[in-house]
């Protein structure tokens, strides 16, 4: 492709003028992905989550050993070797394997608090900010009531009632996680409810419904998309948390924060046994808050020059 080609189509998609939605969505993406790769830390950031669905997704291929049976006879707390590189546990099972389908049960936990936690948050949000009076402050009520709780205390006390597991624990962090984006949602749909946009559809006959669904909510989209990614680290280490006191993903699951638990008793010899899984959640946690840094500033744009 030559320099010229080049150079129309970044013409053509930086045009002032879009003749068509296609163009002007193109361009819109296009500006944000200069905004985000001019971010270094955010590309890395975004190296370590594609990393991480590559081990998730080829966890089969990349463990060479079962992540649940080991040898306790003769592999009981080996150290780091070329047989098991990141040693192995008190069970005899190769921790690398461990961690590397561990990713996978992360990446569980992530995905479904997010698809529980921000739907909610943000339904919750627009209604209240654009019906206002005693919608919006019985919503917001209820939202301070749950924002008025440490998120780690909180999640303890609904795993307590619904029993330890995984099922369980995503359920109470997706509980816990919604507040947030309730907030932004509202803030964001106070900014808008009374423009001229919103006031052109409402002439046009447009229902309640109809407005905070197709004309409020995809408003909202971009700045909660970047507080969830930012959220992913600590839900992360929320899920870890419940984990190493027993309330998570329960034995033989390779869960990072089970391990480190199970780790914690050899942690002055066998060092390794509980400093992989922590290194583990250390790396991707940095990941998603770089990943969510440069995408505030990719979506934000208010944010920079074009």
């Amino acid at each position: 492709m030559s320099a010229e080609t080049i150079r129309s189509r970044r013409e053509w998609l930086l045009s002032d003028r879009p003749v068509s939605r296609l163009q002007a969505r193109l361009g819109r993406a296009y500006v944000s992905w200069r905004r985000f790769s001019a971010n270094r830390l955010a590309l890395v950031g975004m190296l370590i989550i594609i990393a991480l669905l590559v081990v998730a997704a080829f966890a089969d291929v990349l463990a060479p050993y079962s992540p649940t049976v080991g040898d306790l006879k003769n592999a009981r707390l080996l150290a780091p070797s070329s047989a098991h590189w990141f040693g192995t546990d008190d069970l005899g099972r190769d921790i690398y394997s461990r961690i590397v389908y561990g990713a996978r049960w992360t990446l569980y936990v992530v995905i479904l608090v997010a698809i529980i936690a921000a739907p909610i948050g943000l339904l919750v949000g627009t209604v209240a900010g654009y019906a206002g009076g005693w919608t919006d402050t019985i919503l917001m009520r209820i939202t301070d009531i749950f924002l008025a709780f440490p998120k780690l205390v909180l999640a303890l006390a609904f795993v307590a009632a619904l029993g330890p597991g995984i099922e369980n624990a995503v359920l109470a962090i997706a509980i816990t996680s919604w507040p947030p984006y309730a907030r932004i949602a509202r803030a964001e749909t106070l900014t808008v409810r009374n423009s001229d946009y919103i006031k052109a559809v409402q002439l046009m006959g447009a229902s309640p419904v109809r407005i905070v669904l197709r004309h409020i909510m995809p408003l909202c989209i971009s700045s909660l998309i970047i507080r969830v990614t930012l959220d992913m680290a600590g839900i992360i280490l929320t899920a870890a948390g419940l984990g190493f006191l027993g309330l998570g993903a329960q034995p033989p699951l390779p869960e990072w924060g089970a391990m480190i638990a199970s780790g914690r008793r050899f942690i002055l010899d066998q060092w390794w046994v509980a400093a992989a899984p922590g290194a583990a959640i250390l790396i991707v946690s940095l990941g998603f808050n770089l990943l969510g840094d440069g995408l505030r500033d990719a979506l934000d744009p208010r944010s920079g020059d074009q």
